[in-house]
């Protein structure tokens, strides 16, 4: 690129793409350091109790093995503010795979045969990992994940239902999900004198430095996080995991940089899930289908280590226009590892319980599922009445549909056959807030013409390193190749997490400020500049989270088209199309792979992800990527996504909302839309397994003709 008229919203190629493909990118457990260890938790084999012993002895024994940290034993640690970070600090068990010890070995593979060795004796106690809708210990909290009220209510919501001409009374789940990214959590920890490098597969260091300040009582100046490189996290590695607390205790203990990299098989009851969802939804309309009450109750789970609440009926606080509105959590407190984010946690699970409710409204009024988003759509924010920043539904719905073909549609479900194949379409709505938060940034003009930018950002395989690149090429006026960019290195300052879809709008405020300040200082005379450059710095904190009149939000509509086997009940999604409005888009290239992204992780949650908890051993069943099935390249057949073009005044310098979440939302709600138009027959449970879905039509006795038992 040689102009910057065009900088940004340019499809510019990602600036460490050459590194990954040639494999030259080093992630966190890829950091080869002199006499460097490498350490394996030893998790706990009991569903809740406590260890009345350990015997290191046969792992001691083993050759290679350096040491066994046991809460007897392992440095001891000050107050964390994520009580999941209390690791081996006392006997007690409070779910299955919490770590009850750590074995240090001279190679991956000792640590794996001692991890194996150690003897464990435990107490157990009786537990409960089972979430049910009138479980006894549930409870109202104050507030769900994100800081949102756990209650509003607006009107009388059980009137205005009863009373209402057309009702839709329905109930959904969703069953606890797993991150899995590529890249297992892992962190190298290197101790210098007083001095505390880490290398960690995080989304954020900033958060890692104060955590582990916290907790091993040091300065923050003391401590270097760097996440150059990271495989993928989907939230789970938005907050310090025990992969890092306990490689730098095992360097504390051992004096000895320390590897650890936590197994697949440990992810599930270890860094995090997207909690199961209960959902009740009862909608009441009129004739003519415009909605005259909402009530969304959602109910989850938390640990009894801490207190997560997935927050998954604030969706419906945002979506449509309605004068009676109602939402609610319950959660249940269980002897389960504690949930955490998940690619849009709330949001997602929300919007496909509140998107299918809508499908079936659609379907008992006889009015277009299209139509009738349509007919919905409010002036102001329902929950606030707070006017919108900009909102596009509309007209993503409009566009979604033409592209799509939705008009050719012959409504009725199960009209369209192929042989044994049930072919039907869906659609549904998606939404996601517009966050930012404080961040620091610095810009400097070096002597040979270019220019060097420094920001804590953290590039999670999202393009952040190229967009950030081109924000700053755009604020300072020149040439892309003119930009040196560094990030993911807690030193730089400041900077939130890579989540919340804020982590551009966060970054990328702060460089704008920075490169902006620095454009100045070069308009008027410069003499020659010094080795050092001429450097401008910026601090966003009280513009980037300064309060706002304005209910932002990014919006979007999904399509898609499925064929049901009759046979076999497999579903295959032969085609989903995504169209978004999220101000504006800053990298055509990267922004369109997050969005097919989120679709295809959406189509995952639709068809083949899901947990089951054992309730007899308290673990997670699926505990490899064999039983727990992301979406492979034989699983998606076409995937588009298109954005409308989308001015809105009320964000950040560069207009533009985050993309990392809203491509999930609602996605698995068109699939599932999609599979009852292809049946006629509605599935309430996720994912749509080949068992569920022929239980289905043969209970049904659909007539395929071949179904009959």
């Amino acid at each position: 690129m040689t102009g910057t008229e065009t900088v940004l919203g340019a499809p510019a190629e990602r600036r460490e793409g050459r590194e990954k493909v040639t494999g030259t990118a080093r992630y966190a457990a890829e950091y080869a350091f002199p006499d460097r260890a490498h350490a394996r938790p030893v998790p706990a084999a009991v569903a809740r109790g406590r260890v009345t012993g350990v015997d290191p002895g046969p792992a001691l024994a083993l050759p290679g093995v350096l040491a066994v940290l046991t809460h007897e034993n392992a440095p001891r640690l000050g107050e964390p503010d994520d009580p999941t970070l209390a690791l081996l600090q006392s006997p007690r068990v409070p779910h299955r795979g919490w770590s009850v010890g750590l074995v240090v070995g001279e190679t991956p593979e000792a640590a794996r045969a001692g991890a194996a060795a150690v003897r464990v004796t435990y107490e157990t106690e009786g537990h409960d990992v089972t979430l049910t809708v009138d479980h006894s210990g549930a409870y109202v909290p104050e507030k769900a994940n994100g800081g949102f009220p756990a209650v509003t209510e607006r009107g009388d919501a059980d009137g205005a239902f009863a009373s209402s001409p057309v009702r839709v009374d329905v109930a959904y789940e969703v069953p606890p999900l797993h991150n899995h990214p590529m890249e297992p959590h892992a962190s190298t920890a290197v101790w210098d004198g007083e001095r505390l490098t880490v290398h960690s597969s995080s989304q954020g260091s900033t958060a890692v430095r104060k955590e582990l300040a916290a907790l091993f009582g040091l300065s923050e100046e003391r401590i270097t996080v760097l996440a150059e490189h990271v495989g993928g996290g989907f939230g789970s590695k938005g907050t310090p995991r025990p992969d890092v607390v306990l490689a730098v205790m095992a360097a504390l203990h051992t004096g000895r940089p320390v590897t650890v990299a936590l197994p697949r098989r440990h992810l599930p009851t270890t860094v995090g899930h997207r909690a199961p969802t209960l959902h009740r939804l009862r909608l009441g309309a009129d004739t003519e289908g415009r909605l005259t009450s909402l009530s969304h109750e959602a109910t989850t789970h938390t640990s009894r280590v801490k207190e997560f609440v997935e927050q998954a009926a604030v969706p419906a606080r945002v979506m449509y226009g309605t004068p009676v509105l109602r939402t609610l959590h319950r959660v249940t407190p269980l002897d389960v590892p504690t949930p955490s984010w998940m690619r849009a946690p709330g949001e997602c699970p929300g919007m496909y319980a509140l998107e299918s409710a809508m499908d079936e409204l659609a379907a008992e009024l006889g009015v277009d599922p299209v139509e009738l988003r349509i007919r919905n759509e409010p002036e102001t924010e329902p929950d606030s009445g707070r006017p919108f920043s900009s909102r596009h539904l509309v007209e993503c719905l409009r566009e979604g549909a033409r592209r799509f073909g939705w008009a050719e549609r012959d409504p009725r479900p199960g009209s369209r056959a192929e042989g044994p194949l049930l072919v039907g379409s869906g659609v549904a709505a998606a939404t996601y807030p517009v966050m930012a938060a404080p961040c620091r940034a610095s810009a400097r003009a070096l002597p040979d013409g270019g220019f060097l930018v420094r920001v804590n950002a953290t590039d999670i395989g999202t393009g952040a390193r190229t967009v950030c690149a081109q924000i700053a090429a755009d604020a300072l006026g020149v040439p892309l190749e003119r930009i040196r960019i560094e990030v993911a290195n807690s030193d730089f300052g400041l900077a939130p997490v890579a989540g919340g879809s804020a982590g551009t709008a966060s970054w990328g405020w702060a460089v704008h400020e920075a490169c902006a300040r620095l454009a100045g200082r070069l308009e008027g005379p410069v003499g020659p500049l010094p080795d050092e450059g001429l450097v401008a710095e910026a601090d966003t904190t009280g513009t980037a989270d300064a309060e706002t009149p304005y209910a932002r939000h990014a919006f979007g509509a999904h399509f898609a088209e499925v064929a049901v086997d009759t046979v076999t009940g497999e579903v295959r999604v032969r085609r989903m199309l995504g169209v978004f409005a999220a101000g504006r888009i800053l990298n055509a290239r990267t922004a369109r792979s997050q969005f097919v992204g989120g679709m295809t992780m959406g189509l995952g949650m639709a068809l083949t992800e899901g947990s089951t908890v054992d309730p007899v051993s308290g673990d997670f069943v699926e505990r490899d990527l064999a039983s727990y099935h992301v979406p492979a390249h034989a699983d998606v057949a076409s995937v588009e996504a298109y954005w409308v073009d989308e001015e809105d005044a009320h964000l950040n310098p560069m207009g533009s909302k985050g993309i990392g979440e809203i491509g999930i939302v609602g996605s698995a709600a068109a699939v599932g839309n999609a599979v009852h138009h292809a049946t006629g027959i509605r599935f309430r449970k996720l994912p749509l397994t080949p068992d569920r879905v022929l239980s289905g039509l043969l209970e049904h006795e659909h007539p395929a003709g071949m179904l009959r038992a």
